[in-house]
């Protein structure tokens, strides 16, 4: 499974992104889904996650701004940065938990289920 993040740059403060997390290969599922985010010099953080049935849970921080959203269909989760912060400087990264098929043929499905991290999007917040 790959995952391709999209969407980061150069915004002021006060400004919005819009980033996206598509994910492609041999997906049977995707579960929970999760944006991270690494500032300079700081540990990676749990930003914002959506589950399967549609329960989003954010971080401090980014409530009220942020909006996680997925499009199962296209196998893609957004992430709609409104009022942003020179705080908000940092690499995002997407998450994914997916059941990833293994094998099939004509009488049986083998998957497993794994755990994957995408590449990371700059988004810098800077006048």
């Amino acid at each position: 499974v790959q995952l391709q993040a999209s969407g980061g740059g150069l915004v002021q403060p006060g400004g919005s992104l819009r980033l996206s997390c598509a994910a492609s290969g041999r997906i049977l599922n995707i579960f929970t889904m999760a944006w991270y985010r690494q500032a300079p010099g700081k540990e990676r953080e749990l930003v914002a996650s959506i589950t399967r049935s549609g329960a989003s849970n954010y971080s401090d921080p980014v409530k009220g701004r942020f909006t996680i959203s997925r499009d199962d269909a296209q196998n893609t989760m957004f992430l709609q940065m409104n009022s942003l912060k020179p705080e908000d400087t940092a690499v995002y990264y997407c998450n994914v938990d997916v059941s990833e098929i293994d094998s099939v043929d004509d009488v049986s499905l083998r998957y497993t289920n794994r755990h994957y991290w995408g590449n990371g999007t700059l988004v810098t917040v800077s006048s």
